[in-house]
């Protein structure tokens, strides 16, 4: 589906009703997520990105490893309401895992001294980068998706399930699906006080 990239990004927003259901084929959910990670720009093009498709009964076990970290944390009186939420991204389509890879992230702080406080720093960024223009390009394609971040309650749980390499930060979980319901009005703060331009 061709868009205007300005309209694309003032469509992309945190949608959670979403249905077990994709207006697109697995495929196109694969061919998105790989020219991102292909195109998007990282610092010294290190290319430290990792993503996984969780789609299926893979997209399903996820969700229930988090629903049952947060089981453990989460009080018995306030539960319903977190049980509600995390059936809500189980009841998607497919969830895309961010990573970064930060064994390589590591190799660059040796081989580039000078820099090496900055490399963790520029490898969230490129997360970042990656997070937005994957939701936006779903966006465009009529896929609902929200981004998530149950990290480190789940990163252990998660690597030994899908067998991740050690060295894989996770960074976020975007579940997806088909749109069920849209997103409210979004209130903006006054644009001038968030943009300058000086001469």
């Amino acid at each position: 589906m061709n868009k205007n990239f300005y309209d694309a990004i003032k469509e992309r927003r945190s949608i959670y009703a979403i249905s077990k259901e994709s207006p697109i084929s697995d495929e196109r959910i694969k061919e998105i997520v790989e020219d991102i990670v292909k195109h998007v720009p990282s610092a010294f093009n290190s290319q430290t990105t990792r993503t996984v498709i969780l789609l299926g009964e893979s997209h399903d076990k996820l969700w229930d490893i988090t629903m049952e970290a947060l089981r453990k944390i989460v009080p018995v009186s306030d539960f319903a309401s977190t049980e509600g939420k995390i059936n809500s991204f189980k009841g998607g389509y497919g969830t895309v895992l961010f990573f970064e890879d930060f064994g390589m992230v590591e190799s660059l702080q040796q081989q580039f001294e000078l820099y090496k406080d900055n490399f963790p720093v520029w490898a969230v960024q490129t997360s970042g980068m990656m997070q937005f223009s994957v939701w936006t390009a779903f966006a465009t394609e009529g896929l609902g998706a929200s981004l998530q971040h149950y990290t480190e309650l789940i990163d252990a749980g998660v690597k030994k399930e899908f067998n991740i390499p050690s060295t894989w930060k996770m960074m976020a979980q975007m579940p997806f699906g088909k749109i069920v319901a849209g997103a409210g009005e979004k209130a903006f703060n006054p644009i001038e006080d968030r943009v300058k331009v000086l001469k």
